[in-house]
């Protein structure tokens, strides 16, 4: 018995010591970050191509200053390491703190007291097209979110409103201030849940195409409205869409067909596929982000079913969820994990530790995700993301426009795409708050992300 419990105990040890310390050390609450830090400078985060994304700067006097050349830029993927931790700061703060230099210079540095240089931290995130994002959003409020569509790197990030990480402690108090109506901190486009809109008939397509094999035979007459029971839904502006088959119905996002599609469904198995592609469930993603939420169940009234159908009611999704379920239509139907720690150098450059891209797994089959695929290029071709149809290279999308009050003329404005070129393709999320329709708003910001994208590629 004591041989058997001291080989359990030397085997936690060993366990512990290869898959938990890093993560028990990178606890905010772990006090043995502070011994780290007395003897490590922290590293610097890196963009893709080398660019400095946060360093730490030394004074003459030995003081410590964490700079972030692009400010508000990346604020919230990059985050802060002061006031706390947040974003990739906190992600890779084990690996910041950490030092892989020689054994000789580590004596030098003891003799001379001066501290070790932590290494640096190799990010997936892309200078140019960030900035692309954060320009094409402008001064609305709402995120971007850009992946690739092979790998799930992530290539940007964007919410707004921000903040400097530079200053915040002198920052502090305004941005934490009961009063403050800007959430600044709060990254949206991973922590923030909005109902989605017109892009949740992606999910809505995906299931009655399940429920019905003959689901190309699809024919409804829209009069812009349909009424079930003492509920009306309204096709957007009031639109008349006239005789529809899906293909047509999707594309001009027609809310009384897809609501009548709703009324169809099989309650139960359509919260199995919603489930499926990860709503009320963790996402394979490691920096801080909040859960979607869908709800329907075999009790749900026609009305909850119609809203529910067209992305109103109780479901709720975050830019990064729906960025996530149109990567995994471009990778025929395989989702990837998102990630954004390419790899960990020390600070001559040598690699320490990578990372490499994984399948979370398949979420549909290939055949539903290329037949989603030409739905959703029927919406740039000849539908409401008709202002992408002039790229010069194809793209898949839906826009949508989704009522966050009882005032129905109060909207978020919602893109969800992804170019189809075969050959270094993205997935964009774009959402902007309170504006209107995913058409008039969304749309031209994901049109600038992708001219952005492929006009590096091209350079």
């Amino acid at each position: 018995m004591f041989i058997g419990l001291f080989t359990l105990m030397i085997g936690y040890f060993v366990y512990f010591e290869a898959v938990l310390s890093e993560d028990v050390i990178n606890n905010p609450y772990n006090s043995r970050q502070d011994a780290f830090a007395e003897k490590v400078i922290r590293g610097s985060i890196l963009a893709d191509d080398g660019t400095v994304l946060a360093e730490t700067k030394l004074a003459e006097d030995g003081t410590e200053t964490r700079v972030y050349p692009y400010a508000e830029r990346f604020a919230h993927v990059v985050g802060y390491s002061t006031r706390g931790r947040t974003g990739i700061e906190n992600l890779a703060n084990f690996s910041l703190l950490t030092s892989d230099i020689s054994a000789f210079e580590q004596i030098q540095n003891d003799i001379r007291e001066q501290k070790d240089q932590g290494n640096n931290v190799v990010t997936t995130l892309n200078v140019e097209l960030q900035e692309a994002a954060y320009s094409a959003l402008g001064n609305s409020r709402g995120a971007v979110v850009v992946l690739e569509a092979r790998t799930g790197k992530l290539l940007a990030m964007v919410s707004k409103p921000d903040f400097d990480p530079g200053s915040i402690n002198e920052d502090w108090d305004r941005l934490t201030a009961e009063d403050d109506t800007d959430s600044a901190l709060y990254n949206r486009a991973a922590q923030g849940l909005y109902p989605p809109g017109s892009t949740f008939k992606i999910v809505t397509l995906l299931e009655y195409m399940r429920e019905n094999q003959d689901y190309e035979n699809f024919s409804f007459r829209c009069g812009g409205s349909l009424t079930e029971g003492n509920y009306t839904i309204r096709c957007y502006g009031g639109t008349s869409h006239g005789q529809e088959d899906l293909t047509t119905a999707f594309a001009k996002s027609c809310n009384s067909a897809f609501a009548s599609i709703g009324l169809s469904l099989d309650e139960t198995a359509f919260a199995d596929t919603c489930e499926s592609l990860l709503f009320n469930k963790e996402l394979p993603f490691d920096l801080t982000y909040s859960k979607s939420s869908f709800t329907l169940d075999g009790a749900a009234t026609p009305a909850e079913r119609m809203m529910t159908a067209i992305g109103q009611g109780e479901t709720v999704a975050s830019p990064l969820h729906m960025a996530m379920l149109v990567q995994c239509i471009a990778n025929d139907g395989v989702l990837m994990k998102p990630y954004v720690l390419d790899r960990v150098e020390n600070y001559s450059g040598g690699t320490v530790d990578s990372y490499s891209p994984q399948r979370y797994g398949t979420l549909m089959t290939e055949d539903e995700a290329e037949t989603l695929t030409q739905y959703m290029k029927a919406v740039v071709e000849d539908g409401t993301g008709r202002k992408l149809n002039d790229l010069g290279f194809p793209v898949a999308g839906k826009t949508g426009t989704a009522e966050y009050t009882s005032d129905k003329s109060k909207s978020h404005a919602w893109f969800v795409g992804f170019s189809d070129t075969g050959d270094s393709d993205i997935a964009v999320c774009v959402l902007v708050e309170e504006k209107g329709s995913g058409s008039e708003y969304a749309v031209p910001i994901a049109r600038q992300v992708f001219s952005a994208w492929y006009s590096q590629q091209a350079s």
